[in-house]
């Protein structure tokens, strides 16, 4: 009977003697932190203006005020410094020890309003155990506590790289919303402007998992219901994922590239879309997931005509220029969804990166379109004339009027080319410029 009594005592004693060794650590480090802070160096009578006879009495009186007035400044700077700490001592003391969840809602928003103001405030904040705590209430159905929970780890993780791995150790990333279409639009925009500051540790050695991450990122993104913040927000967020290319396998296993796809044509979204797709594309699963979609070469092609939208041209000249390296079909693709014309635009008019990768690609097109002739395709000199029974060679002055008439058409067919892409662009450039040039090109020089 007395070893069960025994037993009960200490069991009870037990969760007091924890409680009191938090409360004294607590207590502790808040003491430190105010002793550092209050450690400032105080005037010394050196570092006053000299006060000797040789000035003038109006110059001594400005400076024994000037004095006087940096005392008072410093003296309420203090004073408001000691304030924000006893401040934050209350609401760390409250987030961990409140006795209601409206109390730890209040603790929540107040962390949030004080690490928003000092960087130092939040590398104290999440030495304080302050950080799991806010990452179980942000798993709440309740949607203020969510809210002021989100809200405070986002100023927590706001360049504080130990403030962000202690939220990925915590298990940030399990406690995301499985359905995203149970959550307002304000609470999505806070999760993924938390993940985007989260995703920042792909960049280090901390081992940072994509795969809990995307489900809840593609699923935003693809929603009908997301605001173009929200979902630029998220395209940062995988961009940053996308830097590793280990990650390359989870993105596209997540349906991450037909998502960004179908992004690229939003003029809004469509640079950070084609930004992530330039990191997949150098990939070997990135590569065949866009070639295997049926919005590729399509998409891409018509981004080429937005000439208000340089930076995209060039990503997308970018992306095109890896899907036709090495590849006859995706060569052949882009032919017949009309990329000839769109790129002799873009070498003209286009930026100069675009122009570069504008006319690499056009070399590509012509280095083929040569190859499929041969020597013994094409039209060449016929060996006999037509119409004669036993045949009889061409006369060479005809073979050589056929090669003049040759070069006409194809000079013609660039002119009207030409004229056509003039008419397009809004530039206020010299057509006759244009139309000179075309006319003292050489067809050897172009790829049709």
């Amino acid at each position: 009977m007395s070893d069960s009594n025994s037993t009960a005592t200490s069991s009870s004693a037990s969760p007091i003697w924890l409680y009191s060794y938090i409360k004294l650590r607590f207590f502790n480090r808040i003491r430190r932190f105010l002793r550092s802070k209050n450690a400032r160096k105080r005037p010394t009578p050196s570092d006053h203006f000299d006060t000797s006879s040789s000035r003038p009495a109006k110059v001594i009186s400005n400076n024994n005020e000037a004095t006087m007035a940096g005392q008072v400044l410093e003296k309420q700077s203090g004073d408001d410094h000691e304030d924000d700490v006893l401040g934050l001592q209350r609401a760390v003391k409250k987030l961990h020890f409140g006795v209601c969840w409206e109390e730890r809602e209040l603790a929540a928003m107040e962390v949030g309003t004080l690490a928003k103001e000092d960087v130092k405030v939040r590398k104290l904040v999440g030495g304080l155990g302050v950080i799991p705590v806010l990452v179980s209430m942000a798993a709440s159905e309740v949607v203020a506590r969510r809210r002021a929970a989100v809200s405070a780890l986002i100023e927590l993780a706001n360049g504080t790289y130990t403030n962000k791995a202690l939220m990925a150790e915590a298990g940030i990333f399990s406690k995301l919303p499985k359905d995203i279409n149970i959550l307002d639009e304000p609470t999505r925009h806070q999760f993924a402007e938390l993940l985007f500051l989260l995703s920042s540790l792909a960049n280090t050695q901390f081992p940072l998992s994509s795969l809990e991450t995307l489900p809840f990122l593609v699923g935003i993104i693809e929603s009908g219901t997301s605001s173009i913040e929200t979902k630029e927000t998220c395209l940062g967020a995988l961009y940053n994922l996308s830097t590793i290319l280990d990650n390359a396998g989870n993105l596209v296993s997540n349906g991450v590239v037909e998502a960004l796809l179908n992004l690229s044509s939003i003029k809004e979204l469509s640079e950070k879309a084609l930004a992530t797709l330039g990191n997949l594309v150098v990939t070997l699963m990135g590569k065949k997931a866009m070639e295997n979609s049926a919005a590729v070469p399509e998409s891409l092609i018509e981004i080429l005509t937005w000439e208000d939208k340089p930076k995209c041209q060039e990503l997308s000249s970018y992306i095109l220029m890896i899907l036709a390296h090495q590849s006859s079909d995706q060569r052949v693709k882009m032919a017949d969804s009309g990329i000839v014309p769109i790129l002799l635009e873009v070498a003209l008019l286009g930026s100069s990166l675009a122009q570069k990768r504008a006319l690499k690609l056009l070399q590509w097109f012509k280095d083929e379109r040569q190859a499929k002739m041969g020597p013994h395709s094409g039209p060449q000199t016929a060996r006999f004339a037509i119409g004669s029974p036993l045949g009889s060679p061409v006369n060479p002055r005809e073979a050589q009027q056929g090669k003049k008439m040759m070069k006409n058409l194809v000079k013609q067919s660039l002119y009207k080319n030409m004229e056509m892409i003039t008419r397009r662009a809004s530039a206020s450039g010299d057509s006759s410029k244009l139309k000179s040039l075309i006319i003292s090109t050489s067809s050897k020089s172009l790829p049709y």
